[in-house]
C-alpha cells in the first residue's frame, strides 16, 4: 500500500484516500490529475472498499480510457475487463446494447458518426422536399444535437415561430427515419441511455447499486444530459469522484456547461473540495503568465499552480509588421532551436482559426522544415476507409440507408441519380429500407441495383463463418475497393489505408476477444463497426519523420510541448471577435482558451501577433490582443526584428525597437480622447512635423501630428 501512494504529494495523497463522499478535485494544468484517478480506483480496490466489478469510470476520450486501463492495471493486480471504463459514449453504447430491447433498438444497431448524421439529415430534407437554403442540413444538425444534449425530444420542444416549428417538425421525422433504419447517432446514445434507466426503475436500481464509485475526467466538459446521466447514476447512494479544471473549459461550442462544476460543488461536493495546483509541467514564469491572466475571469473556483522547478526562461514576445513577417520570425526560430537540439516533434505552432496556418505552413516549406497540421482526416474519416466500412455495415444491417447510398454506386455501376431518386421515392410511399424497396426498380438501373444486392447477400454468405481480420479483407477484395484503387493513378495510399482496415480488426479481436467471441462473427463485426464509429475523430499518429506540430489551439488541449508558439494575437483573431460579440461569457471562453494555450508550453513560450493580416484576401490593420496587458511585463523578453543595410533580406537582424520622435514606436498602442484605442502603423516626417498613422479600432485609419495629438500610451 506504501508503494501505491508513495509517489502522491500532500493534496494528492488527500483526494486519493478520501472516504466514500461526493467529491471535487480541481486539477490544474500539469498537476498529475490522471495519476490521482487511477490512483483513487487501485486504493479503492485494494483497500476492498469496491471490487473491480463495482466501478464506473468516465472519461472523454477512447484514448484517455486506455491511458487510465494501462496505469491502473500496472498499480494493482486486476483483470479490467469487469470495470465500466470509457467514454460517455462508449458506456451509454455497452448499456444500449445490453438492454436493447428495453431501450427500443434492434440488436444490430448502427451508430451515425457526424458525416454520416449529417448525410442522413440530407436524405431527409430531399425525401420530403425541404428548402435546404432556408433549412440548412448542418444547422438542423446542431439543432437536434442541441435538443438531445439538452435531454429534449421533438414531442418536448418549444417553437416560437413558423421557422422553429419547422424544424421541431423536421426533427420529429429525423427521429422516426432512424428509428425505422435501426441507427442512433452520437447524442441518442446518451440520451437513449438516459431515458432507459429514468423510466426503467428495477434497471436503474439495479446500477445503482452495482456502480458504488463513479469517477469522471474533465468534469468541466460535460454537458447538461452529461451531468443527468451522472446523477441518476449515482442516485441510489453511489460516490461521485469529479476531476477537472473549470479554467480549462473550452467546448462552449460542443455543449459544454462550465457551470456544472459550480453546481456540482453546491448540490454534492460541499467541503469535500481540493485543488491540485503543484504542476509538474512548466516553469515558473509561464505559469505565473497563466494565473494572471485567468485571473481576470469572474466566478472562477479558483487556485494558482506553483512549480519548484524555477522561474526558467522569460516568455518571448514578438510584435511583427505583417503575418508574413510573423511567419518568417516564427520560422527562423524553430531553425534556430533544431540547431541547438530541440526536436521537432517538440514544438508546436498554434492558432486560433485553422485559415491561420496557411502562411505558417508556406513558410515552413519554403525554409524546408518538415511540419505535421495535427487534426487533418482521421483514420476512420477516410474516403476509402468509409467506403469498407460501408460495406461491413449493410452485411451487419441491410436496412441502414445511409451505408447503402454510400457504396451502392462505388465502385461504379452504372446507377444514376435519377435511378436513385426513384428508389428513394418508392422507399418512402411505403415506408421501407432501401434495400428492400430495390426490388420496385426495373429496366437497366433495376438490373444493376439488383446485382448490388446479390453481391450483399453473396458478400454475407461468402464472410459468415470467417474471422473478423478475414471477413474485412474479403470484403475489400470482392466489393471492388481494391481493384478500383489499383486502378488509380495514386491509389496506393488508399490500399495501404484498407490493409490498415485489416490489421484494425485483428487488433481489435487480440483486445476484445473474449468480449467479442461469444457471440460469434457476427457480433464481433457489430462490435467493430461499434468501434470504428467510436473511435471516428480521435487522433490517429502518422507515421514518418519528426516534424513541427502545427495545431489550433482547441486542438492542443491535453498536449504538452518543450517549446510553444502562440501566433495571430490580435484582438479580433485571438480573443475572436465573434466570442468577443457574445459578451462577457464568450470573452471568458478565450481567456480560458489562451490560459490553455499557454499552459502547453514546459520551456519556452512565445507570444507572436502582427500590425496587419491577410484575411479574406484583404489587409487587415490589427490591435493587439488584450490579453497581452493581462501578462505582467516584467515577465516578457519584447523583440524585434529589423533589416539591416548589411544583412541580406533573408537574413535577419535582431535590434530593440526603434522609436520615433518623442519615444513613440510603430507598434505601440495608444488611445486618443476621441478616436480611442489604436496602434501606431506608420510614421512620416521630422522630429518637428512628425505624422503617425494610426489604426483605431473604432475609428479606423487616421494620420495624426505628434505635435498636438495628446496620444496617451497605454
Amino acid at each position: 500500500m506504501s508503494d501505491l501512494l508513495a509517489l502522491l504529494n500532500p493534496p494528492q495523497l488527500q483526494a486519493v484516500t478520501l472516504p466514500p463522499v461526493h467529491a471535487l478535485i480541481l486539477a490544474g494544468a500539469g498537476s498529475g490529475k490522471t495519476r490521482v484517478l487511477t490512483t483513487r480506483i487501485a486504493w479503492l480496490v485494494a483497500t476492498n472498499q469496491v471490487s473491480p466489478h463495482g466501478v464506473l469510470a468516465v472519461t472523454f476520450t477512447n484514448k484517455a480510457a486506455k491511458e487510465m486501463t494501462a496505469r491502473l492495471t500496472a498499480q494493482v493486480p486486476i483483470n479490467p475487463r469487469g470495470m465500466w471504463i470509457g467514454t460517455f459514449h462508449g458506456l451509454c453504447n455497452r448499456l444500449l446494447r445490453a438492454h436493447y430491447r428495453e431501450a427500443g433498438l434492434p440488436p444490430t444497431f448502427q451508430i451515425l458518426d457526424s458525416a454520416d448524421q449529417l448525410a442522413a439529415i440530407k436524405r431527409l430534407l430531399k425525401n420530403l422536399n425541404v428548402d435546404d437554403e432556408k433549412h440548412p442540413p448542418r444547422e438542423l444538425m446542431h439543432f437536434i444535437n442541441g435538443h438531445k444534449e439538452q435531454g429534449i425530444r421533438a414531442v418536448q420542444a418549444q417553437a416560437y415561430d413558423a421557422w422553429t416549428q419547422k424544424r421541431v417538425e423536421l426533427y420529429a421525422e429525423y427521429e422516426t427515419q432512424c428509428q425505422r433504419e435501426g441507427v442512433v447517432d452520437f447524442a441518442e446514445l446518451l440520451l437513449r441511455a438516459y431515458e432507459l434507466l429514468q423510466r426503467n426503475e428495477p434497471l436503474r436500481a439495479h446500477y445503482q447499486a452495482r456502480f458504488r464509485h463513479i469517477l469522471v475526467d474533465e468534469f468541466q466538459d460535460t454537458n447538461r444530459l452529461q451531468y443527468a446521466w451522472l446523477k441518476l447514476m449515482a442516485g441510489g447512494g453511489g460516490k461521485v469522484f469529479a476531476v477537472g479544471d473549470d479554467d480549462q473549459s473550452i467546448y462552449a461550442f460542443r455543449g459544454a456547461e462550465v457551470g456544472n462544476m459550480r453546481d456540482f460543488e453546491r448540490e454534492f461536493a460541499g467541503p469535500n473540495v481540493i485543488r491540485l495546483e503543484q504542476n509538474y509541467r512548466s516553469h515558473g514564469n509561464i505559469l505565473n503568465a497563466a494565473n494572471a491572466l485567468i485571473k481576470q475571469n469572474q466566478g472562477r473556483l479558483g487556485k494558482n499552480l506553483w512549480t519548484d522547478a524555477g522561474d526558467g526562461e522569460p516568455i518571448r514576445a514578438y510584435e511583427a509588421y505583417s503575418d508574413l513577417d510573423e511567419a518568417r520570425f516564427v520560422v527562423e526560430e524553430v531553425r534556430e532551436l533544431v540547431r541547438d537540439g530541440v526536436p521537432r516533434d517538440q514544438i508546436a505552432l498554434l492558432y486560433r482559426s485553422n485559415a491561420q496556418s496557411r502562411v505558417l505552413e508556406h513558410e515552413l516549406f519554403s525554409r524546408g522544415v518538415p511540419y505535421r497540421v495535427y487534426g487533418g482526416l482521421r483514420f476512420f474519416e477516410r474516403q476509402e476507409v468509409k467506403h469498407a466500412l460501408a460495406y461491413l455495415r449493410l452485411i451487419a444491417n441491410p436496412d441502414d440507408d445511409t451505408a447503402f447510398l454510400r457504396v451502392v454506386n462505388f465502385p461504379t455501376r452504372g446507377i444514376g441519380a435519377r435511378s436513385l431518386e426513384s428508389l428513394q421515392a418508392t422507399a418512402h410511399q411505403f415506408n421501407s429500407p432501401l434495400y428492400n424497396a430495390a426490388a420496385s426498380l426495373s429496366g437497366k438501373a433495376g438490373a444493376s441495383v439488383g446485382a448490388f444486392i446479390r453481391l450483399i447477400e453473396t458478400l454475407r454468405q461468402e464472410t459468415a463463418a470467417l474471422p473478423l481480420p478475414e471477413m474485412v479483407e474479403h470484403i475489400v477484395e470482392k466489393s471492388g475497393l481494391a481493384d478500383h484503387y489499383r486502378g488509380e493513378k495514386e491509389g496506393q495510399e488508399r490500399l495501404e489505408n484498407l490493409a490498415e482496415l485489416v490489421n484494425a480488426a485483428a487488433t481489435f479481436i487480440d483486445d476484445e476477444g473474449v468480449v467479442v467471441a461469444t457471440s460469434g462473427e457476427q457480433g464481433a463485426l457489430v462490435s467493430f463497426l461499434t468501434h470504428a464509429s467510436l473511435e471516428a475523430g480521435e487522433h490517429q499518429a502518422g507515421e514518418g519523420q519528426e516534424a513541427v506540430q502545427l495545431m489550433t489551439v482547441h486542438a492542443a488541449k491535453g498536449l504538452e510541448f518543450d517549446v510553444v508558439f502562440i501566433t495571430g494575437l490580435e484582438q479580433g483573431l485571438f480573443p475572436h471577435e465573434n466570442a468577443v460579440l457574445e459578451g462577457i461569457g464568450g470573452l471568458e471562453e478565450e481567456r480560458r482558451l489562451m490560459y490553455v494555450a499557454i499552459t502547453r508550453a514546459r520551456q519556452r513560450l512565445y507570444l507572436a501577433w502582427a500590425q496587419s493580416r491577410m484575411l479574406h484576401g484583404q489587409t487587415r490593420y490589427s490591435v493587439p490582443s488584450g490579453f497581452l496587458d493581462e501578462i505582467p511585463p516584467e515577465l516578457l523578453l519584447r523583440l524585434n526584428r529589423m533589416s539591416a543595410a548589411s544583412a541580406a533580406p533573408s537574413e535577419p537582424v535582431w535590434a530593440t525597437q526603434s522609436t520615433l520622435a518623442g519615444g513613440w514606436r510603430i507598434g505601440q498602442t495608444v488611445e486618443h480622447a476621441k478616436f480611442g484605442i489604436g496602434v501606431i502603423v506608420a510614421s512620416q516626417g521630422r522630429a518637428d512635423d512628425a505624422q503617425v498613422q494610426v489604426n483605431f479600432a473604432s475609428a479606423g485609419m487616421k494620420w495624426l501630428a505628434l505635435a498636438y495629438a495628446k496620444l496617451t500610451p497605454r
